[in-house]
């Protein structure tokens, strides 16, 4: 059996409550992930498609695949870097993602490239004040 090398991409992810675009009265919380892909390795390498598992506290999952990423399928020269931003609607005030993506780098490897687990989740300061109640 063949040891797993080290991938040559590095995914960095930064999530964001968008309270403007959500609507907890409706069990609607809409959240907002940018991505930032890095080519570490010494080869050109195209992402071609996105695995996404997505989860909140509710309990309910969902699976996300397709081609590319925003409607590309960006390829990234060695040190350069692809950012993009998408977003997913959740059904409780958090969740989890994670997933891969499938890569091929112009030598014609195969790569499954994990997208570590990120929390989405509302801030202290996002979150609706409690009603208030006026005698």
């Amino acid at each position: 059996m063949q040891a797993m090398t080290q991938s040559p991409m590095r995914v960095q992810v930064e999530p964001r409550y968008l309270a403007d675009q959500s609507s907890p009265e409706e069990h609607v919380y809409t959240f907002a992930y940018t991505v930032t892909v890095t080519n570490t390795g010494k080869v050109p390498t195209q992402l071609i498609a996105r695995h996404w598992i997505i989860s909140d506290a509710s309990g309910h999952s969902q699976e996300v695949k397709g081609l590319g990423v925003i409607g590309q399928q960006p390829l990234l020269a060695p040190g350069q870097s692809f950012r993009y931003t998408s977003g997913c609607r959740l059904k409780a005030p958090s969740g989890t993602m994670h997933g891969s993506y499938f890569m091929v780098t112009e030598l014609g490897e195969r790569l499954d490239v994990p997208i570590p687990m990120f929390v989405l989740e509302i801030d202290a300061g996002d979150a609706p004040a409690p009603p208030r109640v006026l005698h």
